[in-house]
């Protein structure tokens, strides 16, 4: 074995630069592999798939939305870590961007495919950055006019359109970033849905102490807001108040055929 005076510091430089691991680890490794580069690297990952693996069960509820588009396909990515700090990390920002590449290139569409690819680089980079990363969830799209935006990190769109106004598109996918819609029209509001909030309502109704007909006309008011405030083309166009989102679609005589909407850190429901 090395002796540690035989380790000089440029060779722990050059594998801490390959590595980013802290400078007693990378000479430790290299003094137990006698001074080899690469073996030192083998180490180090040996020692660091224990150290990722303890890591798995940490929170990881910082992190990024990533989206992109390249032939008449769009994707969205959720990464996650556990700091905002390493959130702005480069190498956790390289990560997801090439994830998301690789996903449009060869044509990915199952995440479980995704992560078994790239369970290697995110392993090293665990070790890397000192913190679990996890590649929570992703979605692909297809149509003929995609178009997709990104508020900071935290949310991402995906919008599918009969239409090829990009301007416009942009515009219907901030407003979607920003509102929140749970379905595309109103009549696509589930049944389960709607009688949920139907028996909120009236339950609330009760304690108005008026007479049924009155009642009913305030509950199907309440009804038709709901609808409307969770439906993409019901809502107030937030670049335009005065108009609906169905209206501004209309007047380009277009419609939104789907959409996908990423939040940092959401519960996924099932």
């Amino acid at each position: 074995m090395t002796s540690i005076d035989n380790i000089t510091a440029s060779l722990i430089r050059e594998l801490r630069s390959r590595t980013g691991v802290g400078f007693l680890e990378c000479k430790r490794a290299l003094v137990e592999e006698n001074g080899n580069i690469e073996l030192s690297i083998d180490n180090l990952r040996k020692s660091g798939k224990l150290s990722a693996e303890k890591k798995i069960n940490n929170i990881t509820n910082q992190g990024k939305i990533f989206a992109q588009t390249q032939n008449n396909v769009g994707v969205l990515l959720e990464l996650n870590c556990e700091t905002d700090f390493v959130a702005k990390d480069d190498a956790f920002i390289f990560f997801g961007e090439d994830i998301i590449l690789t996903a449009l290139e060869k044509n990915i569409k199952d995440i479980n495919q995704l992560k078994s690819m790239f369970e290697e680089k995110r392993t090293d980079l665990v070790l890397k950055v000192g913190e679990n990363i996890n590649i929570r969830r992703f979605q692909f799209l297809e149509g003929e006019n995609i178009s997709y935006y990104v508020h900071g990190v935290r949310i991402g769109v995906l919008v599918d359109a009969n239409f090829s106004n990009k301007k416009i598109l942009k515009s219907i996918a901030m407003h979607i970033a920003a509102s929140k819609p749970e379905y595309l029209h109103p009549k696509n509001v589930t049944n389960t849905v709607f009688e949920r909030e139907y028996q909120i309502q009236l339950e609330l109704a009760k304690n108005l102490q008026k007479p049924a007909n009155v009642l009913k006309k305030i509950i199907e008011g309440k009804m038709n807001k709901f609808v409307n405030n969770i439906s993409l083309t019901s809502q107030s166009f937030i670049i335009d108040p005065t108009k609906k989102v169905g209206d501004v679609l209309n007047e380009y005589n277009g419609c939104i055929k789907s959409f996908i909407r990423f939040e940092l850190g959401e519960i996924i429901l099932q």
